[in-house]
């Protein structure tokens, strides 16, 4: 169960750094866009902050998010605050089963009313008779959901299952799989979308949380704008080839060797927003695209319905500007007006930003 230490002092149990604390901090407000300035306020905020509790569910899912979390690459982001956090409940990682594991969430709930956080994974069976398509110690997903919410502070939907209905939500969709958003309407609930998530979006919302005591900006979606306010394809390496008209046609083409650009291979990347081309997979090592295989689309809503994922969106030509115009125009219809301006907002932010390093951070502090 959550204690009364602070975040700094369990950081300082755990050996880190002051040093390795002040990268972390700088890195989330990079990640966060906030100004330089703000890295001083949130190590100051995250010292003095207090473990929180969470409780994590997991429904109609694959544990492929659960398996992506833990194989989060050391020392990073995602272990300064995973390692830290309160971990009351979660079916894979837990040691105690049966009636003690069911205890151990009513505790965390009765003892942290108000103030917890419930990070689910997986859709829910839909209404009615559906329900008992999937249960947790006789109860349905969705009793055990309102019943954990009712005290949450908030809820965060990790992966695209959870996030939009992911593959339980594909056709025909036997179970009538629905999104957490579509049940729980009284709560914050942010969407971190992806097949599975990137571990980084997940602490980012986490250490925004414990740092200003509110979620992130969301796009459209309810996906965090500091992760999912670019396309893959803004942030690809291979874009510049996608410009000069350059494409692969066959995976193994002298155009594939080359490393151009895999739209025309079925590469959803201008429809997609995520930050794979940034964070990387397996220690920052690569990502799909750069491994070769074009984006599946994984974090954007019924990405399982949308076609085939080896089929291209539209034929490029070799004509830039009209191919960076049939990409715009996808992306305005995939986020909407309003949140392509959220967007635009968040591009420019980011483009203003001045990097910070650990020593200035250190002479602030």
């Amino acid at each position: 169960m959550a204690t009364s230490k602070t975040l700094g002092e369990s950081l300082r149990e755990h050996g880190v750094s002051r040093r390795g604390f002040l990268k972390f901090c700088a890195a989330t407000a990079s990640m966060m866009a906030l100004p330089p300035t703000m890295a001083a306020a949130i190590a100051a905020a995250l010292d003095q902050a207090r473990r929180p509790s969470v409780i994590w569910l997991s429904f109609q899912e694959c544990t492929g998010c659960t398996e992506s979390l833990t194989r989060s690459h050391s020392p990073t982001v995602e272990n300064l605050i995973l390692d830290v956090i309160s971990l009351d409940y979660h079916h894979t990682l837990q040691a105690a089963s049966g009636d003690l594991a069911e205890e151990a969430r009513l505790q965390a709930m009765r003892e942290n009313h108000g103030s917890y956080l419930v990070v689910v994974d997986g859709s829910l069976p839909g209404p009615g008779a559906n329900m008992g398509y999937s249960t947790i110690a006789g109860h349905s997903n969705l009793d055990i959901l309102l019943e954990t919410v009712e005290g949450a502070a908030a809820v965060i939907a990790v992966g695209t299952c959870a996030a939009f209905g992911g593959l339980p939500r594909a056709n025909p969709n036997p179970t009538g799989a629905v999104a957490v958003s579509d049940v729980i309407t009284d709560k914050p609930v942010i969407n971190v979308s992806g097949c599975p998530p990137i571990p980084t979006v997940i602490t980012g919302v986490l250490a925004q949380f414990l740092t200003f005591g509110k979620l992130p900006e969301l796009d459209a979606y309810g996906r965090p704008l500091a992760f999912f306010g670019q396309s893959i394809h803004d942030r690809c390496y291979r874009r510049p080839f996608y410009d000069k008209g350059l494409f692969a046609e066959t995976f193994d083409d002298q155009g594939a060797k080359a490393g151009w650009c895999l739209y025309r291979l079925g590469c959803k990347g201008p429809s997609t927003y995520n930050a794979c081309a940034t964070m990387r997979w397996n220690a920052g090592t690569s990502w799909p695209v750069e491994s070769g295989h074009p984006c599946l689309g994984c974090s954007e809503p019924d990405f399982w319905d949308a076609g085939s994922f080896y089929q291209a969106l539209s034929v490029p030509t070799a004509n830039a500007s009209t191919t960076l115009a049939a990409a715009g125009v996808a992306g305005l219809v995939i986020g909407g007006a309003a949140a392509a301006l959220a967007k635009r907002k968040q591009h420019q932010a980011v483009a203003n930003r001045e990097p910070v390093t650990v020593e200035q951070l250190e002479q602030t502090l």
